[in-house]
């Protein structure tokens, strides 16, 4: 299964990148994005699965696990042009036990979830919070 996560409203930052980071390995980015774009985008393999405890989930290499359930951490920080030298400054959680059981169960049968995701927070910096919604808009297909 596809986890699409479809970002924007971003602060509109030059310097400032933000990736989704790989389990438990900070330095490790997926395709780190400008700040100043006008929408991001990452793809990533998942696998639905039943905790012990009877929960749907996800499970895969990006998805991390901590109090709160399951989540994808989007890791913002400072870069070169080229997304080089990565220093990360701020993360968000985009929280996996927040997808509607129905929108989970029709992802699991189309094979793609997608979260469109709103990345600046109130003050106008990069968002930094657990992301639920209305701040994640969760979909199935």
């Amino acid at each position: 299964m596809l986890l699409r996560i479809e970002g924007r409203d971003l602060p509109g930052m030059a310097g400032v990148r933000v990736a989704v980071q790989v389990k438990d390995k900070p330095k490790e980015l997926l395709d780190p994005q400008r700040g100043d774009a006008e929408a991001v985008a990452w793809e990533l393999p998942v696998e639905p699965f039943t905790t012990k405890d009877g929960v749907r989930t996800l499970r895969g290499r990006h998805v991390q696990t901590g109090i709160g359930g399951r989540f994808v951490y989007l890791s913002w920080g400072e870069a070169g042009d080229d997304g080089a030298g990565f220093v990360m400054f701020r993360r968000s959680k985009l929280m996996l036990e927040a997808i509607p059981d129905g929108v989970l169960e029709a992802a699991v049968e189309s094979g793609v979830l997608h979260a469109r995701v709103h990345l600046t927070d109130a003050k106008g910096q990069p968002i930094s919070a657990r992301l639920v919604p209305p701040k994640v808009e969760w979909s199935a297909g």
